[in-house]
């Protein structure tokens, strides 16, 4: 029985793994006017395709040291820390959601619910990413939050209604506040807490804005204390918001539980 549930959480682990390896590549193609679908990898360095062996997550970035095999150059850290996180969210999400030993349940040794949260996950990777190198956030990757949200109101039903508050309670909020202060939150912003809303549910979702928050205030205070931006600069929030997303999917019932303990 032990040895049948670390292989099931290895083979989650893998799953996440790859996942973020892929939206790791689609950060990387979607600023750059490449189509993420179509196309085989290729070292951006020397442009040499890639195989199937260069491409194991994990695995392969630890077995070529870090480097491309065809032309040496060193592949960034990031890509080994993505493909890690990937793997850590995947036992995370199987962690949260449960468990599954049957395809009616799911699929991975991971709940339906997990499976949609970890793909949430995944796209959020690419949007924090891609927010982070060019303080925007594609259409395309809210609308697949969207998406998402709205598979996981098929596998749950009964929380569509706090679900249509959540798509509200705070997208509705930062669009009047950049009415009244201009450029206060970007549009991808807005879109992305609308979308991600509708997946969390109306209390989730302030608390993955709490979150985002404090992070971002965080930043902000760093970066006036170490002068490397003055009251007058602007930084990319949404991967803030990402990660307060993720820590309310993940750890959003313990936090509120803990909180209602003191009202």
């Amino acid at each position: 029985m032990l040895a049948a549930q670390a292989l099931l959480a290895l083979i989650a682990f893998l799953l996440g793994a790859a996942l973020f390896s892929f939206m790791n590549v689609v950060a990387w193609r979607l600023p750059r006017g490449k189509d993420p679908l179509t196309g085989r990898s290729f070292c951006p360095q020397c442009g040499a395709t890639l195989t199937a062996a260069d491409l194991v997550p994990v695995f392969s970035w630890l077995a070529l040291h870090g480097r491309c095999r065809h032309c040496g150059a060193r592949i960034p850290a990031r890509y080994l820390a993505v493909e890690l996180l990937g793997g850590v969210l995947a036992l995370g999400c199987r962690w949260r959601f449960g468990a599954a030993y049957a395809l009616a349940d799911g699929l991975f040794g991971i709940r339906w619910q997990g499976l949609a949260a970890l793909a949430l996950c995944g796209v959020l990777l690419s949007i924090a990413l891609i927010d982070a190198e060019t303080q925007l956030i594609p259409n395309r990757l809210n609308a697949a939050v969207a998406v998402l949200a709205v598979v996981e109101l098929l596998l749950s039903p009964a929380r569509w209604g706090g679900c249509v508050v959540g798509a509200l309670c705070v997208s509705v909020p930062m669009l009047l506040l950049c009415l009244a202060i201009p450029g206060a939150f970007g549009g991808g912003d807005i879109k992305l807490m609308a979308a991600a809303g509708l997946f969390l549910g109306w209390q989730h979702t302030l608390l993955a804005m709490f979150f985002g928050i404090l992070g971002g205030g965080f930043y902000g205070i760093y970066l006036l204390a170490a002068h490397k931006a003055d009251k007058k600069d602007h930084f990319a929030f949404g991967p803030f918001l990402c990660a307060g997303i993720v820590l309310a999917l993940l750890f959003g019932e313990p936090v509120l539980a803990w909180y209602c303990r003191f009202l």
